[in-house]
């Protein structure tokens, strides 16, 4: 179980995030491309996951206790490594090599690239049946690690999504948590435009699944939310995260074309200038 979270604690994930989106920005900068707004809005998730919620071992990546951690929605992945980095999976450094040729930081990440990966992602919609494979095996084996699985909100337009969602409630994969971000974005623009998703909550309760909804900013309100999942018994469980895409970035909020475009350099340094004025504010609320 989960500890109470301390007004101390809660700031150094507050500016772990911050300090994530930083990264990130730094990142697609020297890249030139990939995604922007997605990686950035999950940067308080990704805070909470690495720093607080999971157990996992940077020094031994593939420590047998350690919980599994599936990012089905890989193009976010900057948001990943960037936390990675900074719980010391591989050196800062690295982070300026991605998307470059032979880096181990590609697009999408590769299983095999780096010890702490549990999947390869790419193709969207596949995440929840990774995740559903492992939680079943872990329960097969005796085993209390627990699988949380990012997604987007996009992906669950796709078929294969609902079919992974019936069988983890058939299986009452109690140690499996989906985590959605719902952004409201994707490629071609809002979700809600491209192809409705409605009421997911609605959803994946008729699916038998245990379902939460979080202000995805609010590290306290979703570590309080993975505490609530890891009590439940005999269902698997969703938390929505509510995000904006770019949080934190004031001219990249909410812009579906800041979905799979990089800053230049101008934008960059505006980007961080605002991101250095959200670090100045947390540490002036406490």
């Amino acid at each position: 179980m989960l500890p109470d979270i301390t007004d101390k604690k809660l700031i150094e994930l507050e500016e772990k995030a911050a300090t994530i989106r930083d990264l990130i920005i730094e990142m697609l900068l020297t890249a030139k491309s990939g995604h922007t707004a997605g990686p950035i809005g999950m940067a308080d998730i990704f805070s909470a996951l690495y720093f607080y919620i999971l157990n996992h071992k940077p020094e031994d990546p593939l420590w047998d206790g350690r919980d599994r951690l599936v990012l089905s929605n890989g193009h976010i992945c900057p948001v990943r490594y960037a936390a990675m980095a900074l719980s010391d999976y591989f050196p800062i450094d690295e982070l300026k090599t991605l998307r470059k040729i032979n880096s181990r930081l590609q697009g999408h990440p590769h299983r095999i690239a780096i010890d702490g990966l549990e999947t390869t992602s790419g193709p969207l919609g596949e995440g929840i049946s990774q995740s559903i494979g492992i939680a079943l095996a872990l329960k097969m084996d005796n085993k209390n690690n627990r699988v949380y699985c990012i997604t987007s909100d996009g992906e669950h337009e796709e078929g294969c999504t609902w079919e992974a969602i019936m069988m983890g409630a058939k299986y009452r994969l109690d140690n499996l948590t989906v985590i959605i971000d719902r952004n409201n974005i994707q490629i071609d623009g809002f979700t809600e435009d491209v192809m409705p998703l409605d009421d997911l909550k609605k959803k994946y309760e008729s699916f038998n699944w245990h379902v939460l909804e979080v202000n995805g900013h609010s590290i306290k309100e979703f570590i309080e939310a993975v505490a609530e999942a890891q009590t439940i018994h005999e269902k698997p469980q969703c938390i929505i995260a509510h995000t904006i895409p770019g949080f934190g970035v004031d001219f990249m909020e909410n812009e579906a074309l800041w979905h799979g475009k990089p800053p230049n350099s101008e934008e960059a340094k505006k980007a961080i200038k605002e991101i250095n004025t959200m670090k100045n504010k947390i540490r002036s609320e406490y």
